[in-house]
């Protein structure tokens, strides 16, 4: 049968735990954080790639629209010539005025038309450095996530490595340990966010919520005679010497 464990090696098994668990925090933070920061990156530059096609198809519309405004200014100058041949052999003043008329709408047209492609060069011409603009940014964050990309796959295997050489030692920790005061420490870590079940008493408060701790219990707590608990959250108070008596895993 196992010798049990005195009060402060309860506490110092209690802290050396907490500490692995910690790492394992961190390690899944890491692993969290990243592929997150990845997905932004991609969501990023797949908007990029589209407002690329929309710049593109755009000017592409304007051009478009560009030769066809060529085309009826073509159009009108064909008319404008036929017109005129035929004032040639007009037998009254009423057929002359009319082509004459025709002509001038012809003309006006022309101008119209000269005018909407000048529009549309200016629109193609702002669209064009819109679209040199985007094309850069999305060359940058295309770079910026295949770089994210092998810092992902770099961490990732490290980390992995190094998770199961924790999963072993957190094993081992808690092997020792007796059952209930093993439930109780996890359910102060699942109290908390940052998993901090166990803290050190640091400038005369808590290290968990940073309440002052009384000189009489601080002694208390250094005496490790007892498991004393934080009176504002609840996490095991610890002294600060017991850092450095606990092995690192």
């Amino acid at each position: 049968m196992a010798q049990e464990l005195t009060i402060s090696q309860k506490l110092q098994a209690l802290y050396a735990l907490q500490c692995v668990d910690s790492k394992i925090d961190q390690i899944k933070v890491i692993k969290g954080e990243l592929p997150i920061q990845l997905k932004d990156l991609e969501d990023e530059l797949e908007g990029l790639n589209t407002r690329i096609q929309n710049h593109e198809a755009t000017i592409k519309g304007f051009e478009g629209d560009v030769i066809k405004l060529r085309n009826t200014v073509k159009d009108c100058e064909t008319l404008i010539a036929k017109y005129e041949k035929q004032q040639e052999n007009v037998k009254n003043n009423r057929e002359f005025e009319a082509l004459t008329k025709e002509i001038e709408m012809q003309k006006l047209e022309i101008q119209l038309c000269e005018k909407r492609q000048k529009d549309a060069g200016l629109k193609i011409t702002d669209r064009k450095q819109q679209l040199e603009v985007t094309r850069k940014k999305a060359e940058l964050k295309a770079k910026e996530r295949d770089s994210k990309k092998v810092e992902l796959e770099k961490i990732i295997k490290e980390t992995e490595a190094e998770e199961r050489e924790i999963s072993t030692s957190l094993i081992v920790l808690r092997a020792p340990v007796e059952e209930r005061l093993l439930v109780a420490y996890d359910k102060i870590r699942k109290a908390y966010r940052n998993g901090m079940g166990v803290v050190k008493v640091e400038r005369n408060s808590c290290g968990g919520c940073f309440s002052k701790v009384p000189a009489q219990l601080q002694l208390e707590i250094a005496q490790r005679k007892k498991i004393i608990v934080c009176e504002g959250c609840g996490r095991i108070l610890v002294d600060e010497g017991i850092e450095a008596e606990v092995i690192e895993y």
